[in-house]
Parts: C-alpha cells; structure tokens; sequence
C-alpha cells in the first residue's frame, strides 16, 4: 500500500513538473514574441505601452526626438517637463551620462526597490527630454520584460506613467485610459506585467561632487 501511495506521489510530481515547464517556455515565448514587435514599433519611431519594474508606462526610442515628441502630445504634457529614460545596466549608462558620480554605484548595488537616479551631465540623448539644467533621470529596471527589451534593443527607452498628466497614474492594465491604449503603435499583453511593483519608484537627485538629494521617498 505505502509502495502504492509513493508511486502515485512520484507520478503527480512528473505531472507537475511537466506543466510548470509548459507553462515556462509558453511565457518565453510570449515574451520574446512581445519583444519582437515592441523593438520593431521603437525602431520605426513609433510609441509603445508596456509594464516595467513600477507601473504602466509609455516608451519610445529616447535618442529620436520625434518620437519623444509623441509622447508628451499624448500625455497632454508640456515639454518643459523631463522624462525618465530605462537602461539595461550599468554598462548602458555610462554611454548617456557623461560622467556617473561614484555615489551613484553604491546606491544602485544597495537599493531593494526600483530607484531613480537623476543624474548630471546627459550625452547622446532627445535634447526634449533632457531636464533644463542638462541631467537626465535614469532607472536600471528590474524585470523580465523591460530586461529582454533594453538587451535587443540596445538603446535606453523612455518610461512615463501610462495617464494624461495629472491623471491617476495606472497600477494595472485594466486602470489605464482607452484613449491612452488607442494612442499607442503597440500595446504589450496584461500577461507582462507580472514582476511589477505597481508603485512609482524612489527618485534620489545626484551632484557631480557625490551631493544627494531624495525628491520622493
């Protein structure tokens, strides 16, 4: 009997096994196909609507300026306002801020929850979402999706919350404005947002001389 019993125990254990590696290479799929087309709307110039490592966010290529253009027509923003911009890692930051002050590693390699660094000295960039005094807001995002879309992309993607400006910024897909959704060249799946924290990140404000300055908690 007890033989029995541990036989029926192993066989649900294969069975499981064999469904969770199913539903692993159907998630990898949908998202290599996701990043597929994603990279295609931003190399044509165009906007997309994707989840990252915080909230919902509109995204294009932030090195054409056009097509950063777009982005604030459909947030109804005025461009005075600076953007954040993702990058991959470490390695894609130092090629788009001229010189990455040493405090900025230490905070990076101690933060547990997605972190925005303001740094100073943008290069390389759209000048219309460079802030008036030259810096640039960056954030290495921590999530599957963003993750695979920075590396086959190979260049950093501007990330604003998904609402008109002064809207309730979306945690979910299901929160987020239809006219924002019809806007956009290409909308990812609800399915990729899983990995969100559904909060807007920290945002700390570098100095080139290593001086800090927290403009939200």
């Amino acid at each position: 009997m007890r033989s029995r019993l541990k036989n029926f125990s192993n066989q649900n254990k294969i069975v499981k096994t064999h469904v969770e590696n199913n539903q692993l290479v159907a998630n990898n799929q949908l998202v290599e196909s996701a990043v597929k087309e994603a990279i295609k709307v931003l190399s044509s110039g165009g906007v997309i609507l994707y989840p990252t490592d915080t909230v919902w966010g509109l995204g294009c290529d932030a090195t054409n300026r056009e097509a950063v253009e777009k982005i604030f027509g459909i947030k109804k923003r005025a461009e005075s306002k600076s953007l954040i911009i993702l990058v991959k890692d470490e390695n894609m930051l130092v090629r788009y801020v001229k010189e990455v002050p040493e405090v900025a590693f230490q905070l990076l390699e101690i933060a547990d929850t997605p972190l925005t660094i303001i740094y100073p000295g943008a290069v390389s960039l759209a000048s219309n979402l460079v802030a008036p005094d030259g810096s640039v807001a960056a954030r290495i995002p921590h999530h599957p999706f963003c993750q695979r879309l920075l590396s086959g992309f190979r260049k950093p993607i501007v990330s604003t919350s998904a609402n008109i400006a002064g809207a309730a910024t979306p945690s979910l897909f299901e929160e987020i404005d239809q006219n924002i959704i019809s806007a956009a060249d290409w909308v990812a799946g609800w399915q990729l947002e899983e990995g969100s924290t559904g909060k807007p990140s920290s945002i700390i404000k570098l100095g080139l001389r290593g001086e800090v300055e927290i403009i939200r908690k």
